[in-house]
Parts: C-alpha cells; structure tokens; sequence
C-alpha cells in the first residue's frame, strides 16, 4: 500500500523533478475526508502538493532560494469543491444542472447519463431521440433505445452523454487500453529554441504570461492556479461561446478576461500576436478544434519558440475516443466510478463522486505539468506539450484502491470549511472563496487581480510589473 509521499514521489520523479525537493514537503490529514469509496482526498492533496513543489521549483531556479510547502488533505479537498463553497454577495450557487441533464434508464435496462447544460447539446440529444427538453419526454424517448447505441448517436450528432460502465466492461474497450499506455502527465519536445531567461520579479511565476483558452472547471483551475503563483493569466474567450457564469467566477481569480473571435481571421491575428509573446497556452477545447485554426502545437512553436503548449482532452490523445467531447460527470459515469460507488453504497443505478474530482485533480496536473516544462524550458531550450486527460486522471484515481468504509464518513460543510474561506472584492461583488492549500513559506500563493466579467479587459499583455 503506498502512502502518500511515495505517490507524491512517484508524479514528482516522472516529470524529471529534483529529489532533494521531496524533502521539503508536508503533507497532512488522512482519509477519508468525503463520503467515498475512493480516495478521493489523496487525490486533491497530492495534485495540489505536485503544483506547489512546481512553483517552488521554479522559485529556486530563479532566486536559489528554497521554502517549504505544505497541503492539508482536507483543505486540499474544499478546494476541489471551491464551486461549492464559493459565495457572491453571501449568496450561494443557482441550480448547477440544466433541467434535463443527469441519469436516465435505457431500454436494454442500462443507465446513461446527459451532459446538458450547454445549449447545443442539448439540442443534439433531444435531436438523436426526437423529443421536447423535458425529462418525462427524455425517458420515454430513451426506453425505446439500446444504451450503447444511444452514447454512440448521440456523439455522432455533436451531443455530450455516457452509458454507465462497470470497471470491468470499461476496461475491455480499446478506449481503456490506449488509456493505459500513456504517463499521466506527459511532456514531449514538440521544436527548437532558446532557453527563454526567467524575468525579473518577487513569486515564482512573476513575469510569465499564460494564454488561458479553456472553459468549465479543469483547464479554468489549471490558469487560476497559475496565477496564484504570479503569472500574468489571460482567460480568452468569445461573446458567442456558452459559458456556466458561476464557474466563471470562481476559476477567474487573478486572471485578465479576454474576447478574441477566433471564427475571423481579425480575431486569429490578435491571438497569434498575444501567443507570439505567452509563455505557456493552455487549452481545453476539442481535440483538433484549436488545430483547425492553425493553433496546433507545432504551429503554435512556430508562432511562439519556446512556447509550453498545454491540452487537456476528455480521454487522452490516442484511441477510438480521442476525439470525443467530455466532461468530469461523463468521464466518472463511463469508466467505472459511479457503478462502483452506486454498489458500495447499496443503491441501483449511478453513484457520482462528491467532488468533480477528474476536473479539480486533472486543472492542477495541468498547472504542475506547464510549471515542470517552463523550467525545462529554461534550462535546456525547446518548446515543450503537456497533455493530460481527464480519464487518465481517473485510472490514476482507481489505481489507489478502495476505502471500504468511506461512504460512512461525514460530508465537509458549514464550520469545518470556515477555516479555508477568504473575501475578496470581485467585479461580480464581495466573494467568499476558497483560499489555496498549497502553503509555500517564502512566496504565498495568492490572487492579485480581481475576477471579472468575461470579455471586461482588452486582449494586449498588460506591460511591466
């Protein structure tokens, strides 16, 4: 059984960092910190801990100073719920779900589950099945189809879904086996360049600037902790792309918010100008949708040398579903982890884990990922591709094994998270949010701009510091 530091090792010395490293981390709390049979803190804290090592990393590099870091389990796995906790004007989250997302009953007496909450899956789902957006409607229409091949229509017509699989079954598709084969963070040379110098400035990530071209939570939690570390972060997005605004809110701490409309070549050009000058892209769209125009990585390295290009996809970059849509809810349902936490907890049906766990532990493998190949950068040149997934997470997440008595435990709420909450003012109004669990003793990890409405600053980096 490992523990977590040899976990923590184990991430730590798959991307090439320095041992010595290792001993200045602390690592607090057990679990079971949620109701799961998963260990689902072990995976917020050691995520969290890999990004705070990277920035303290990257701090030594830069000034030869070292620090310590240490994450709580349990503030570790607030912060993997910040969604959750996060407070606007004393007022907690709407409804997170669109009306007729969640599970269903398919004819063949399987389950599958809907993504919905953007309006063009929606759209598509109520398309394949030829029925209105209401959940009487949905079930109806679902009983007449075979689940597997609803999950494969409704892909095929640009929808969002997932039969609920066992492990086992999971584990028998191609999908599972290509999954496998790849690291979970994976860092490759991708072209030629110059070591790029650190710039001048007081945190570890002063002076970089990152291009953030994500939505939802993963690659959102990826730039907000990035900029907690001091990097110049700017979120790009469009007036016509769907967004969810309470999600927004909470991942756009720190960051400058952008418009580019990247369906004109006006808007192409401004992005090409921005990357030209970026340090690190990040991007979590549809595999091959940035590569459509001419942001793939490799024209990315040609645009930008020394550029660390980041992609987050649904199930990894190789394999029959490489190039599916997908979200953490999906993900969770498709490869195993509601059918086993459905029968450990004695119910029928599917089980959701109490934390969107695949996205909040895949956004800071993300931040881990782009740290450790920006000091790369540095030191030997090049331009460098992090990929992570968010099913690869999730094998990462299986492969620690099981708490047999993990659903007995107590939900976090309430007093035992007071002690993580801070305010901070916001131009959305006076936030309580989830401060960050990676305590770095030299270089505080904090937020220093305001998170603001999509599309409020103009998409040029600010100059100076």
């Amino acid at each position: 059984m490992h523990n977590n530091r040899e976990r923590l090792a184990d991430l730590w010395k798959q991307v090439g960092g320095d041992i010595a490293a290792l001993q200045r981390v602390t690592l607090t709390g057990h679990e079971p910190q949620l109701p799961s049979s998963f260990h689902v803190g072990t995976a917020a804290q050691i995520s969290i801990a890999a990004s705070g090592m990277a920035a303290a990393e990257i701090w030594r590099l830069r000034s030869g100073q070292t620090q310590t870091v240490s994450v709580d389990m349990r503030h570790a796995i607030v912060e993997c719920r910040s969604e959750r906790y996060l407070r606007c004007d004393g007022n907690p989250p709407p409804p997170a779900w669109d009306a007729i997302a969640g599970v269903y009953k398919t004819g063949d007496g399987k389950f599958v589950r809907l993504h919905t909450n953007f309006r063009h899956h929606r759209d598509a789902v109520c398309q394949v099945l030829s029925c209105a957006p209401e959940r009487e409607a949905v079930q109806a229409a679902l009983m007449q189809w075979n689940g597997e091949a609803f999950e494969t229509a409704a892909y095929a017509a640009g929808g969002v879904v997932a039969l609920m699989r066992s492990h086992d079954a999971w584990m028998a598709l191609p999908q599972a086996q290509a999954i496998a084969e790849l690291p979970l963070v994976e860092i490759t040379r991708i072209g030629d360049a110059d070591p790029k110098p650190w710039p001048i400035g007081a945190r570890p990530l002063a002076g970089l600037r990152v291009l953030d071209l994500s939505r939802v939570i993963a690659g959102p939690v990826a730039g907000r902790t990035l900029a907690a570390h001091g990097a110049d972060v700017m979120l790009v997005s469009s007036p016509d792309l769907p967004a969810i605004p309470w999600l927004t809110i909470d991942t756009g701490r720190g960051k400058l918010s952008s418009f580019v409309d990247l369906q004109g070549e006006q808007g192409r050009d401004t992005l090409r100008g921005l990357l030209a000058q970026a340090d690190i892209f990040s991007q979590g769209y549809r595999p091959q949708s940035l590569a459509a125009l001419g942001f793939s990585p490799v024209e990315a390295a040609r645009l930008s040398p020394g550029i660390v290009y980041v992609s987050l996809s649904a199930y990894g970059r190789s394999g029959p579903w490489a190039e599916r849509r997908g979200f953490d809810s999906l993900v969770q349902c498709a490869t195993g982890f509601n059918h086993a936490e459905g029968q450990a907890a004695g119910v029928e049906g599917p089980k959701e884990l109490p934390a969107q766990m695949l996205d909040h532990a895949t956004g800071y493998l993300m931040a881990f990922g782009a740290m450790m190949a920006r000091a790369r950068q540095a030191r030997e040149g090049g331009s460098w591709h992090v990929q992570v997934s968010l099913a690869r997470t999730g094998k990462w997440l299986w492969d620690m094994g099981r708490l047999p008595d993990g659903l007995a435990a107590a939900d976090l709420a309430g007093e035992t998270v007071k002690e993580f909450i801070e305010d901070m003012p916001s131009g959305f109004g006076m936030l309580s949010t989830v401060c960050h669990a990676a305590v770095l003793s030299r270089t505080p990890a904090s937020w220093a701009r305001p998170a603001m409405p999509l599309g409020t600053h103009p998409a040029v980096w600010p100059t100076g510091n």
